[in-house]
């Protein structure tokens, strides 16, 4: 076992320091310039527009998702422990440089993921009366390859529908047995009834669950987290400038103490900040893809939004309660931060609220990797779908599948895990960057005709499951039509 593990631990080391880093980087970069930087000019209208729904209660179709259910789920899957303890460990061990270059892999990933929802928007497929969609079918319906595809969805099947729930379940086992001294087998047990409970319900259920608890999660956490700002505001500007001067030169930060390099800090600040927002790792298009909208820019740029939630408001949060409260020690070196990275926010929470702290923060992390199981859950059954059809036999059998995973997780070492979700998403991301490199152009022409629509004042989009029905009628029509003709 420990063998097998070393050789999970080397493949996805190369991947993620070697290979990911620049391929997720560089389609970032590509498609900013390409999409003349949409970060700027179509967030804000875009969250705008999606209040604007939310107070009108406009309600999707059945099969589909509103924008914002689809934002919340992409959003669920986006925020989990990888916000807290991640972000932690990227400072810990590349010091507070490390921030600087989570928030620019962010930055480059508002495109990336823009590229990645107007995709599964443009080729998704419609199975049973709902929608579908991911890098499976714009891997098969645009790359034209079946191949890339199928290894994606073998991928994505494992790495989010069984190794991801399980290192979710495990982290809140043991945020819950540390805060509240609660056994693992009393966790693991309703832990596994609420999450079916939800994922029977299907794509409403989820939907819905999404929508009311992650907005009430992510201000829970912000809001805690600007207190103890607030309390440490005048540590505030030191730590500022801590993460600008950190990401530049390290070595001044602590007298030197930290012992890192540039390279160090960069590695870690983009990595942690790269999988956080999870903008080119192919998971979050899948629930974009069923959003109800009527062009697929306004998905895109939706898209963008939950990584501006994801890294700008939950990893910074994460952040600065460490820097300024005191539990991110400069004058410690790196190697010894990092063996205490995983309680270093607990101890920001910790040095203003006390024991509430602890538990708030369990709480917060609890519920964040509640929602990132549904979330990935749901992610996963669209490759099941892509797989082995939309059959509700082999639905449920996946569901059962996911929870006993979910179950048997909560007891396993987090650090046997966490390698194994490390090396399944890096081989997810893989086929899905070399897609949207190759499908790049078709990324832009769709933002061009949705500025043409909006010149015109009027938005649409011919979906292709739509044609095809559209196709299909005519096609009877025009058959009844002979057959009444020659009866006559």
């Amino acid at each position: 076992m420990e063998q097998l593990m070393e050789i999970v631990n080397m493949v996805s080391k190369v991947l993620w320091d070697y290979i990911l880093i620049f391929g997720l980087m560089g389609i970032g970069i590509l498609m900013t310039i390409r999409l003349k930087f949409p970060q700027f000019s179509r967030v804000f209208p875009a969250l705008k527009k999606m209040i604007i729904g939310i107070i009108k209660k406009e309600k999707p179709e059945d099969g589909k998702m509103s924008p914002f259910q689809a934002l919340s789920t992409s959003v669920a899957a986006q925020v989990g422990t990888g916000n807290i303890v991640g972000v932690a460990t990227a400072i810990a061990s590349g010091g507070p440089g490390a921030a600087f270059w989570m928030l620019l892999a962010a930055f480059f990933g508002m495109a990336t993921i823009f590229s990645e929802a107007v995709l599964a928007q443009k080729y998704r497929e419609e199975q049973n009366g709902e929608l579908v969609g991911g890098p499976a079918y714009y891997m098969k319906n645009g790359l034209k390859s079946n191949r890339l595809a199928k290894f994606f969805a073998i991928t994505a099947v494992i790495g989010l529908g069984i190794v991801g729930v399980m290192v979710q379940s495990n982290s809140i086992a043991g945020a819950v047995n540390s805060a509240f001294g609660v056994s693992i087998i009393i966790i693991a047990i309703p832990l596994a009834l609420i999450v079916l409970k939800i994922l029977m319900g299907g794509m409403d259920s989820i939907g819905k669950f999404s929508e009311k608890v992650v907005p009430a999660m992510a201000l829970m956490y912000i809001l805690g987290s600007l207190i103890i700002i607030v309390f440490n505001i005048s540590n505030l500007v030191p730590a500022i400038k801590s993460i600008f001067i950190g990401a530049f030169t390290p070595q001044a930060i602590g007298g030197g103490a930290l012992g890192i390099t540039i390279q160090q800090t960069v590695r870690f600040g983009l990595a942690r900040g790269l999988f956080s927002n999870e903008a080119g790792l192919g998971s979050t298009p899948h629930s974009h893809a069923v959003a109800d909208t009527t062009h697929p820019a306004e998905q895109g740029f939706i898209a963008m939004i939950g990584v501006f939630i994801s890294t700008f408001l939950i990893c910074l949060s994460t952040v600065m309660v460490n820097i300024t409260s005191g539990s991110y020690n400069a004058t410690i070196s790196a190697s010894e931060m990092a063996e205490s990275a995983t309680v270093m926010t607990q101890n920001g929470f910790y040095s203003i609220f006390g024991n509430f702290g602890a538990m708030f923060l369990a709480i917060c992390l609890s519920f964040f990797s509640l929602t990132t199981i549904v979330g990935w859950y749901f992610f996963a059954e669209a490759n099941v779908k892509f797989l082995f059809g939309s059959k509700k036999s082999t639905l449920t059998f996946f569901k059962i599948i996911s929870v006993l995973a979910l179950s048997v997780g909560t007891f396993i070492n987090p650090t046997y895990i966490w390698q194994l979700v490390d090396l399944f998403t890096g081989l997810m991301a893989l086929p899905n960057i070399i897609t949207l490199f190759i499908l790049s152009r078709e990324v832009k022409e769709i933002l061009c005709d949705y500025d043409r629509c909006n010149k015109q004042g009027f938005i649409h989009w011919e979906y292709a499951y739509e044609n095809i029905e559209n196709n299909k009628q005519k096609h009877k029509k025009l058959k009844s039509g002979l057959s009444t003709t020659i009866i006559k």
